[in-house]
């Protein structure tokens, strides 16, 4: 597969998944973090923030490896 088709599979993907965990992030927030305190919910939402990258990360690896007539 080429370069420039992995990049458009993997936005694809990528977007679909941000807004997927975004939904998910915000019923989780609104269920149990509202009760808690100002620290837990900070704690929360940094977590949260940042968390989305990790699973996204062997993807853009993916793709942004070189085509095979590139090597």
């Amino acid at each position: 597969m080429r370069r420039r088709t992995r990049k458009f599979l993997g936005t694809v993907f990528m977007l679909v998944f941000v807004c997927v965990y975004a939904l998910v992030a915000m019923a989780l927030a609104q269920g149990r973090v509202q009760a808690s305190s100002k620290g837990v919910q900070m704690a929360f939402y940094v977590i949260v923030g940042l968390a989305w990258i990790l699973p996204l990360l062997p993807l853009i690896r993916w793709m942004e490896r070189p085509d095979a007539t590139d090597r």
